[in-house]
This record gives C-alpha cells, sequence and structure tokens, in this order.
C-alpha cells in the first residue's frame, strides 16, 4: 500500500495539480487584493463609501452584508476572466503547434500511400 501511494504521488499529474492549486491560491490574494485595495475605493468613490464591505443591511437582529458579497462577485468575475484569457492563449498555442504538425503527417501518409501502392505493384508482377 505504501509503495502504491508512493507510485501515485511521484506521478506528473499529481504534481502538476499540486502546483496549479498552489499558483492558484497565490493568484487569488493577488485578486482580493486588487480588487480590495484598488477597485472597490473607486466604486466606492462613486457610491460615496470608500469600503464596501462596510455596506450593511439589517432586518431585526439579522445583519446582512451586501457589500462583502459584491466584493466577492467582482473577484470571482476578475478570475473568471484572467482564466478565460489563459485558455484562449492556450488554444492558440496549441492550434498553432497542431497546424505545424499537420504538413509532415500529411507527407508521410502520402509516402505511406505511394510505398503501398509500389508494393501493390511489385505482388501483381510477381504474380504474372
Amino acid at each position: 500500500m505504501i509503495k502504491e501511494f508512493k507510485d501515485f504521488i511521484s506521478r506528473g499529474n499529481v504534481m502538476d495539480l499540486a502546483v496549479g492549486v498552489i499558483m492558484g491560491a497565490a493568484f487569488t490574494a493577488i485578486v482580493q487584493s486588487l480588487v480590495s485595495n484598488l477597485i472597490n475605493p473607486l466604486i466606492g468613490l462613486f457610491l460615496g463609501k470608500i469600503d464596501l464591505s462596510s455596506l450593511v443591511f439589517k432586518v431585526g437582529d439579522a445583519t446582512f452584508k451586501y457589500g462583502t458579497f459584491i466584493e466577492s462577485i467582482i473577484n470571482f468575475l476578475i478570475i473568471a476572466f484572467v482564466v478565460f484569457l489563459l485558455v484562449k492563449v492556450m488554444n492558440k498555442i496549441i492550434k498553432g503547434r497542431e497546424e505545424e504538425a499537420e504538413p509532415e503527417e500529411t507527407k508521410e501518409n502520402e509516402m505511406v500511400m505511394y510505398l503501398k501502392k509500389i508494393s501493390e505493384a511489385l505482388d501483381e508482377k510477381k504474380d504474372n
């Protein structure tokens, strides 16, 4: 069981996933700082308040922190937009690599086709 666990941990996919999670957490911290320190004060200028997280309303004993919810929505939209841009760039890179690889595959297919024709012609000649 320990050997299986060691094999599982040492596989490349697990390490890639761990790096992705760590980078995602670091990126989230950067986005939260961007939203809290730059975007929210800018929005706050228009609303007349500097800190969106202080926006609340109370109904009885319940306190609804809708300003914090707005900050979370802004964080989500920024992260989603950046992930969209990353996926778009990666798709463009992958598509470019595939287009570069296609001519070689086509040449190989043509060569295989010609070799098959030659082989068939030689087989016919043998039979005659």
